[in-house]
């Protein structure tokens, strides 16, 4: 594994960030989440608006933020739904913020931003419920929104991938792309780039372990595919996919998988793969122009099928 100086001096800065809570894993790997996004970033862009409602559920009501790009009117705006990532038990507004204000102003969308339930206080599939909610609930009241209601995306990254995969089988109808930033997607991590990349950079295999725990506590006896996409057969209502896979990531190789498993069902896909970089790497603005390339090319990807001019 040789790694890039740029990429060498981010890990050597991940190593430096000390743990903030040994006794209890869970809240380290948020807190340590939320210092990695807010440390390596960059500086965030400004939009014209951020909104935030409660939607409300039978039970339960689901926070979200709508992001409203620079320089676009409100009404009949396209509109992106994105899925953070996080291992299923971390991630939210502030970890991803960066991510999305930068996504919005590039493809010209609104962007709808689900805080949906974490793991392991609300496990498998309490997530995956609020983002299928998030979908029928923004089609239902696209026109109360300013948004057009045919023209609605979806981008989920790492276990934002994993949910984002599952939400297409079940309402993908309703969308018309989804992309797939270096998606999680088995939970058994035995491929080989687990083997080569245990350690890291970014992830390690017993947190991962651990996680998976927690996300679908069923998932070694009895796994359910819309935890695991990896098992996933019937990908019917998947519309067309852009897959971006990082070199020197662990979960390359079931990324990886998980497009052949599509491409053999007939989606319409499209591999990205970033050479020199490492999971994570969209929260890493400040030092790698990478970032930059993959915004653009999700931009380029999502104006295939979004009415909205490039900016």
């Amino acid at each position: 594994m040789e790694l890039t100086s740029s990429i060498t001096q981010i890990v050597s800065h991940l190593e430096k960030i000390q743990s903030f809570n040994v006794q209890n894993p869970l809240d380290d790997t948020r807190k340590y989440l939320e210092t990695m996004s807010l440390q390596l970033s960059g500086k965030k862009e400004s939009v014209a608006m951020i909104e935030e409602l409660n939607v409300s559920m039978e039970d339960h009501q689901i926070p979200i933020r709508i992001y409203r790009p620079k320089g676009k009117a409100v009404q009949k705006s396209s509109a992106i739904i994105y899925i953070h990532g996080g291992w299923f038990i971390a991630g939210g507004f502030e970890t991803h913020d960066a991510v999305v204000r930068k996504l919005a102003n590039k493809i010209g969308s609104a962007v709808i931003f689900p805080d949906y339930r974490l793991a392991p206080e609300h496990p498998f599939p309490a997530g995956l419920n609020d983002c299928i909610d998030i979908v029928k609930w923004v089609s239902e009241h696209a026109e109360d929104l300013g948004i057009d209601r045919d023209q609605i995306g979806i981008i989920g990254d790492s276990a934002g991938g994993a949910l984002t995969t599952s939400v297409s089988t079940q309402v993908g109808e309703r969308l018309k792309f989804q992309i797939l930033i270096y998606p999680a997607a088995d939970n058994q991590l035995n491929t080989k780039s687990w083997e080569i990349y245990e350690t890291g950079p970014v992830l390690n295999k017993d947190g991962g372990i651990q996680a998976w725990k927690w996300y679908h506590p069923e998932g070694e006896s009895k796994p359910d595919p819309l935890a695991v996409p990896i098992l996933i057969k019937d990908f019917k209502n998947t519309p067309p996919t852009l897959v971006l896979i990082a070199e020197h990531d662990a979960l390359r190789d079931e990324g990886e998988v998980l497009t052949q498993h599509m491409k053999e069902a007939g989606v319409s896909m499209q591999t990205s793969f970033y050479k020199d970089m490492v999971h994570g790497f969209m929260h890493m603005g400040e030092t790698l122009n990478e970032v930059q390339k993959a915004t653009d090319e999700m931009a380029v990807f999502a104006h295939q099928y979004l009415k909205t001019a490039e900016k």
